[in-house]
């Protein structure tokens, strides 16, 4: 076993299912206009989670995408984590409610740590971080901002609020199928405790077989993939399989 969990990404932009090229809001590839129906696409392929992103809501800075998410729920019964616009406890106590497994915060941990130890105590195993990284240091507010933090710095932040997660993601790969930045998935891996999930750039099945390689014996316990699934080029079978 690898311990390895392969994420589909929906990633949700004005009500539909769409692929960014790094992070860019202007460049993105519609490739479903029901969200219920590809969550239950890969549900059916035999995937075990769901990685969904409400990119509206990073932006705005709060939920825009709300019944695209609850029709994924209503669509599902495997785990679905959620990130995009969840700035406060309020916020994920009703994500949480609504059958959300896991909620991701991302700008919110970038810019109030607090929240983070705060929800990891009310809602104890229920919270991962998510850590967007341009050229090593910390993006916020849905890519549009890159601030002065490395990555693993935000990281070592939360070593000990209980994170579930960190899911680690290089925007200047992200959707653009050039394979992962295993470099510094695995630097940051190995200077934390916490879980990671890398993110950003599986193109090919090559490219999870590298991951593979690189992660025994580290803490990256997942993988996000997003265009190389809904492009057919990672078969979700062949994919799982070389996970099993």
């Amino acid at each position: 076993m690898t311990g390895l969990t392969l994420y589909p990404a929906i990633d949700l932009k004005d009500g539909q299912c769409v692929r960014l090229r790094r992070g860019d809001m202007a460049k993105a590839t519609v490739y479903s206009s029901d969200p219920g129906a590809q969550a239950r696409a890969w549900q059916a392929a035999g995937f075990a989670w769901l990685h969904v992103v409400d990119l509206n809501g990073a932006f705005a800075g709060k939920p825009v995408n709300g019944d695209a998410v609850r029709a994924i729920l209503a669509n599902v019964a495997i785990p679905v984590q959620l990130g995009g616009g969840i700035r406060d406890l309020a916020g994920i106590a009703a994500w949480l409610d609504a059958g959300i497994t896991r909620v991701i915060l991302g700008s919110a941990a970038a810019k109030n740590p607090a929240l983070v130890h705060d929800a990891c105590r009310t809602f104890p195993g229920r919270i991962a971080v998510g850590i967007d990284a341009r050229d090593g240091f910390v993006a916020t507010e849905g890519w549009a901002e890159t601030s002065t933090m490395p990555a693993a710095d935000l990281g070592l932040r939360f070593e000990d609020a209980g994170v579930s997660a960190i899911i680690y993601t290089d925007i200047g790969r992200d959707g653009m199928l050039g394979g992962l930045n295993l470099e510094q998935t695995v630097d940051l891996a190995n200077r934390l405790t916490t879980p990671v999930i890398a993110s950003g750039g599986v193109g090919s099945l090559a490219d999870l077989a590298a991951l593979k390689r690189v992660a025994a014996g580290t803490r990256i316990k997942g993988v996000i993939v997003g265009r190389a699934l809904y492009d057919g080029r990672v078969a979700p079978a062949e994919a799982l399989a070389l996970f099993a």
